[in-house]
């Protein structure tokens, strides 16, 4: 698209992945708002490569919040489906799975302890060597690209605008907001400028001349494997207490991963070879299933604040600059309470009554000062 005239917004939105969306679909009611996506579609990134799951022990016991705030709103939309979490520990790793089980009950999940017969039961062909698990018998699939597809359609109806192939590259501080320069040529002003661009968080910072948060992309590859025995479609999706795998059924295949996390520079992320070994000998540790064709590999990046709690709020040193980014890998499961919540700080608006329980202060940029 080429414009040859500034247009005008109250809020323009740099990114256009769930993060963005969402985030747009919430303000657009309200305000004047533009998307701005530097691929040629947007949910091109970290969102369109999501196995994701509605786990609310994942992320941990800081980000489980935000999981549980958006559980209600995703199950009415009809965004999830019945799943199961199935997280499993070898003996040398009890101590790890009481402390994680404790941790989780006390927040108010719904657990149940898996002995050895149980766990056979769900995971047929699972090894000796994992002795106990416990179940979250309430975790569920996401349906990503519905819920994607649903925001921008929402964001649309309520009058905000996407741009595609609309890069940034330039943003200055001008009085009333900012002037925004963009790689097809168009230039936009907003008087508040949103910072959902997932990998490339600091670097939007950077040319927005605010300091970067330390925000690292990390690389996680994801393997669709045709196994013998097929997986049943009711298999949990099963991950190991040390963080080390995860796999659930998907259409009479499965997919895989080594819950790798390689920090990259931001990029079109594409799977390596020693990861993806790594993915297939772990499965081989867990299950006797044999592997018989690998279908698809794919990877996408996940990016994390420090202390890796996502970042949400203004800038400490500029107040027309708002972070919305280091979602990690839980940013699909958290993100109606995410944009809710960001939305509210935007336009000044008390909470409601599904981000209620939530502390902004957790997730805000100011912690790293």
């Amino acid at each position: 698209m080429t414009r040859s005239v500034t247009e005008k917004f109250d809020i323009a939105i740099v990114g256009a992945g769930m993060a963005g969306a969402s985030l747009a679909a919430e303000l657009a009611p309200h305000a004047s708002v533009v998307v701005l996506e530097a691929e040629h579609a947007p949910g091109y990134h970290a969102t369109g490569r999501s196995a994701a799951f509605w786990v609310e022990s994942y992320g941990g016991r800081d980000v489980q919040p935000l999981t549980a705030a958006s559980g209600p709103w995703l199950a009415e939309g009809g965004f999830l489906k019945p799943r199961g979490g199935l997280t499993i520990a070898r003996a040398d790793q009890m101590a790890m799975l009481e402390s994680f089980e404790r941790a989780f009950i006390e927040a108010g999940i719904a657990m149940e302890r898996a002995d050895r017969a149980q766990m056979e039961r769900l995971v047929p062909g699972i090894t000796a060597a994992w002795v106990a698990g416990v179940l979250e018998p309430e975790s569920m699939d996401i349906d990503v690209a519905a819920l994607h597809t649903h925001y921008l359609a929402a964001m649309r109806k309520t009058g905000a605008q996407l741009w595609c192939r609309a890069a940034l590259t330039g943003a200055k501080r001008a009085p009333g907001g900012w002037q925004l320069a963009l790689a097809n040529g168009a230039s936009v002003s907003a008087r508040i400028l949103v910072n959902a661009a997932g990998a490339w968080a600091d670097t939007v910072a950077r040319d927005a001349g605010c300091a970067p948060l330390g925000i690292q992309p990390m690389r996680r590859t994801m393997l669709q494997l045709d196994v013998d025995p097929q997986p049943d479609p009711a298999m949990p999706v099963v991950l190991d207490v040390g963080g080390t795998f995860y796999f659930k059924p998907e259409s009479g295949r499965l997919w895989l991963s080594p819950h790798d996390e390689t920090p990259s520079a931001p990029c079109d992320a594409a799977p390596e070879e020693l990861d993806v070994a790594l993915a297939m000998d772990r499965l081989g540790q867990v299950t006797d299933w044999k592997v018989r064709r690998l279908e698809r590999k794919w990877a996408g990046l996940r990016s994390f604040a420090p202390d890796r709690l996502p970042v949400y709020g203004f800038d400490p040193a500029n107040p027309a600059f708002f972070w919305f980014a280091g979602q990690g890998g839980f940013g699909i499961q958290t993100a109606p309470a995410a944009a809710r919540l960001a939305a509210r700080q935007i336009l000044g608006q008390g909470a409601d009554s599904m981000i209620c329980a939530l502390d902004p202060a957790l997730y805000s940029p100011a912690r790293f000062v």
